[in-house]
């Protein structure tokens, strides 16, 4: 009947409220700190901005204006006045850039994680969240199938992810979008489509048409998240037995990676090229890792007894293989002495003004560096403090002089290899 039919769809609608407002209420987050959120406009994020309120959490919000289109301005401004009716501070922040020709998506989104990161840094909020979907894993799942990605790629995207030095949350995986659209005209809440979402030329678009194709064959989101589940239970493991031969035949040394040779030489290839790829990018701070064609030949010639670069990083066999940064790419770099250089170097010591941190490079000549029992080719990627062109300091050089280096940005590098 007409009646049982309506009864029905409000009992749906009720259980879709209740497991959104369950997901908003069990965040892992600290319940007496500020929560990020990171809100397009668009309704996943306009969605969760309103959940999570509800549910009683301190927010703010921040919203990215890429500068593509002549209507962002506007739609930030949308969201600024959002969440101003609900009292959640907010703040618009302007991706400055040139023309950008190439993989347009790509870009924009390093742009928007480091803009974010950025904000939140100078917040003082230590966890962001996001408001993708079950659909974005889906179509993540098969833009990665299509790249031909392993285990790790497929494993789609974590729920909670550290990166450094903010926590990175996706409280709404486990929703549809229909779901929180739902949820947002039940509400009386607008929002904005972003015309590049139809647009056909990007690859997300062709994924997401693709998906209603394959959902006659029983390839649905949410077949696809739960078999992205069981890849991700293996990926686990497999960064576990990683941590346990990094824990018994490995060890950090002042921001490098020291693995005893012959322990990495006799471990299973998956173990070697799991361990060398997290070490690499726990060093570099690379959001990818390298191609995996890269991977085998360092690892050939590691094995060989080669010193290779690979990823903005040195590999140096010896009785010990060592993973250190490489100084060419962080020879450029240079922030205030009370930043995070390189991503994860945090120097403590008296900061002024006119002081910045840069590489040490070539001027670790005038260290005491032998005394260190540090190699001269780390030193040269380690971090300096100047003044103009006077060195101040080399803390990891022997030259303290009031100073103290360590790389904490992102974190030690055990917890670093559970998190890839």
């Amino acid at each position: 009947s007409l009646v049982g039919s309506e009864m029905c769809i409000r009992d749906r609608v009720s259980a879709m409220e209740r497991s959104l407002d369950e997901q908003a209420h069990n965040l892992d987050a600290e319940r007496d700190a500020t929560l990020g959120v990171a809100v397009s406009g668009g309704s996943d994020s306009l969605a969760m901005l309103h959940l999570l309120h509800d549910a009683g959490w301190s927010l703010e919000a921040a919203t990215v204006d890429h500068g593509l289109r002549s209507e962002a301005a506007d739609e930030a401004a949308f969201v600024a006045s959002t969440c101003e009716a609900i009292g959640v501070p907010h703040s618009t922040l302007k991706w400055r850039h040139a023309d950008v020709a190439r993989n347009l998506q790509d870009q924009a989104r390093r742009a928007r994680y480091a803009l974010i990161r950025n904000w939140a840094h100078q917040r003082g909020i230590r966890t962001v969240a996001l408001g993708h979907t079950m659909d974005d894993q889906a179509e993540t799942f098969l833009m990665r199938l299509a790249r031909g990605s392993g285990i790790d790629g497929l494993s789609g995207m974590d729920a909670v992810r550290l990166d450094q030095g903010v926590t990175w949350l996706r409280p709404f995986l486990g929703a549809r979008r229909a779901e929180l659209q739902s949820y947002l005209e039940a509400k009386g809440v607008t929002w904005i489509d972003d015309p590049s979402n139809a647009d056909s030329r990007f690859d997300r678009v062709k994924t997401r048409h693709a998906l209603e194709h394959l959902a006659p064959l029983g390839i649905t989101p949410e077949k696809i998240a739960e078999a992205a589940s069981h890849l991700s239970e293996a990926r686990d493991f497999l960064n576990r037995e990683a941590q346990a031969l990094f824990a018994a035949h490995g060890r950090e040394d002042r921001g490098d990676v020291i693995l005893e040779a012959p322990a990495f030489a006799e471990a299973h290839s998956e173990m070697q090229r799991r361990t060398l790829i997290s070490a690499l990018r726990w060093v570099s701070g690379a959001d990818y890792p390298p191609r995996a064609s890269a991977v085998a030949e360092v690892t050939e010639a590691v094995a060989a007894g080669l010193q290779s670069t690979l990823h903005g990083c040195v590999l140096m066999p010896g009785e010990t293989l060592r993973v250190t940064r490489e100084h060419n790419a962080v020879k450029d770099t240079r922030c205030s002495t009370d930043h995070l250089w390189d991503g994860r170097w945090r120097l403590n010591g008296p900061h002024a003004d006119d002081l910045e941190i840069r590489a040490l490079g070539e001027a670790v000549k005038d260290t005491p560096w032998r005394e260190t029992g540090m190699p001269r080719q780390s030193l040269l990627a380690s971090p300096a403090v100047w003044r103009g062109d006077e060195m101040v300091a080399a803390p990891l050089a022997g030259l303290a002089n009031g100073w103290t280096a360590s790389a904490t940005g992102r974190g030690n590098f055990v917890d670093f290899l559970l998190s890839r």
